[in-house]
């Protein structure tokens, strides 16, 4: 492997390795998914293998931890021609639950083992239930009032498809993709359908806190506001008005090109459209009371949504877990 990653750490342990420091990493590993610990190996680049004499009895470590942190850990010896090899393969967590040691609940951050966040803890805890793009923002709808509500004309012009000549055809897409769904008291509009679709998101309590917000600013700081707007529609079918606003807010500035002059926006839009796509997507939902922000400087442009990230922050180029897979 080029680099460790969120699941793979390498140890030098030439001699030893610390029991209590591996019982830690084991814990550390399953709460992010699992992975492997490898021993023998040297952590700094290019990761010649060095060997180890750490624990000589592979069967005796495995009954150590097991006692140690409650769950098995497979330990491999490995015999490879410049020195013993030990891995250590740790499964993941089950579904809604979070290991501990001596009370800890684990995470690496870089070189370092670090308590997990309670956002990161409460997260994991309410896994088995469904999440709060799965609950129910409006129901007891008729078929009409979906169509109300919901750009379903837009829906399907983004996918590229003709809108269906009847109206039971317009719900049967919204089910299939479950952002409605169907019950003995007629229609409910889940919170994703609602937080995409919506010609209103502030017709749906809880979700209307959810819309992006664009501040300008005159100057380099927050003393003088401009402007000050909360946006209106669903995230899907509001996304293109949502960068042009923000591209017309922008500063200018002026350049010469092959001797002609020209007026070029502080960022390009493609930054900004993707920036603005991974605040939308990435943003804890569970969090209350805040949304996404777009603050717009006259030297710069600020973007942030609400909780921590779910990857360490010196992990965000080697890391690949994501949030809100569906919404995305």
């Amino acid at each position: 492997m080029p680099s460790e990653n969120q699941h793979l750490e390498f140890k030098e342990a030439k001699k030893q390795f610390d029991s209590r420091k591996l019982y830690r990493y084991c814990v550390a590993l399953a709460n992010e998914g699992g992975g492997f610990l490898v021993l023998g190996i040297a952590d700094k680049p290019p990761r010649p293998v060095v060997g180890s004499n750490a624990f000589p009895n592979t069967v005796a470590t495995a009954s150590k931890i097991f006692t140690a942190v409650g769950f098995r850990v497979e330990v491999i010896e490995v015999n490879h021609p410049d020195g013993r090899v030990v891995v250590l393969q740790i499964p993941s967590r089950p579904k809604g639950t979070a290991y501990h040691y001596d009370g800890a609940y684990l995470m690496r951050s870089g070189e370092e083992l670090i308590p997990m966040s309670e956002d990161q803890l409460r997260k994991i805890f309410a896994e088995g239930q469904p999440s709060w793009l799965e609950q129910v923002a409006l129901q007891g709808l008729s078929a009409q009032d979906v169509v109300q509500f919901l750009d379903t004309q837009s829906f399907f012009e983004l996918l590229n498809q003709p809108y269906p000549t009847e109206q039971s055809g317009v719900l049967e897409r919204l089910l299939a993709e479950r952002l409605v769904q169907q019950s003995d008291t007629g229609y409910a509009i889940l919170n994703i359908g609602a937080l995409l679709l919506a010609k209103s998101l502030h017709t749906f309590e809880g979700v209307g806190r959810k819309a992006a917000r664009v501040v300008v600013y005159s100057g380099e700081s927050k003393m003088d506001t401009l402007s000050d707007l909360t946006g209106g529609k669903g995230y899907a079918v509001g996304f293109r008005g949502l960068v042009q606003y923000v591209m017309g807010r922008l500063p200018q500035n002026e350049v010469i090109e092959d001797a002609i002059r020209k007026e070029v926006k502080l960022v390009p839009e493609v930054v900004i459209r993707e920036l603005l796509a991974n605040a939308l997507i990435h943003q804890d939902f569970e969090l209350t009371g805040t949304s996404p922000m777009v603050e717009v400087y006259a030297d710069r442009v600020e973007i942030s949504n609400p909780g921590e990230p779910i990857v360490p922050v010196d992990r965000f180029i080697d890391g690949y877990q994501s949030r809100n897979e569906r919404l995305a």
